[in-house]
């Protein structure tokens, strides 16, 4: 690929990030605006955080925490809202038909799973940090937070959160609550 194609395939991957952030309101976790864009086009994570880190450090894209929860949401700027409106002829038609799809797609499956979140956070290599969550009515009623030393036991852990939590909670609530006399 030559240098030429990569600025072009970086700056379409910028303007699809504030595209997609500027069809949501209230803002995305970041997890959930790498689920839409890894949809559209298939940008590994490391790809998409320093694309990300990019847009953040230009002020284009903003880091916001709402009023009573520690999560930190991402949202378009002001001056990313100026970016995109000068920049939106570097997305293809046919990217933006694909996210227009995706998003309805993927942001309705991300509402649905917002009681059951799971983030995970690279440290390196082989050093990860995963944090599970229950949320109710915007409350997090249920959260924790382990380590792992492989990507694959790590992706384990979130796997089994997200499909397993409503027998996994009950559960690890018992053995807090158990009489350790016994």
């Amino acid at each position: 690929m030559s240098n030429h194609d990569n600025t072009a395939t970086l700056a379409e991957n910028k303007v699809l990030i504030l595209y997609t952030l500027n069809r949501v309101t209230d803002g995305l976790l970041e997890d959930g605006l790498y689920k839409i864009i890894s949809s559209i086009n298939n940008v590994n994570y490391f790809y998409f955080k320093e694309v990300l880190t990019d847009l953040l450090d230009s002020k284009l894209v903003g880091i916001f925490t709402k009023d009573d929860e520690e999560e930190s949401i991402l949202r378009i700027t002001s001056e990313g809202k100026n970016a995109l409106s000068l920049t939106i002829d570097v997305l293809p038609g046919i990217i933006k038909l694909k996210a227009d799809n995706v998003f309805k797609e993927e942001f309705s499956s991300i509402v649905d799973e917002t009681s059951i979140i799971t983030e995970f956070t690279p440290k390196n290599e082989n050093d990860y940090t995963i944090k599970c969550k229950i949320v109710e009515k915007n409350d997090t009623i249920f959260e924790v937070r382990t380590f792992a030393g492989s990507r694959e036991r790590a992706k384990k852990i979130v796997d089994n959160w997200n499909k397993n939590a409503s027998k996994l909670y009950p559960k690890i609530l018992d053995i807090l609550l158990e009489d350790s006399q016994n």
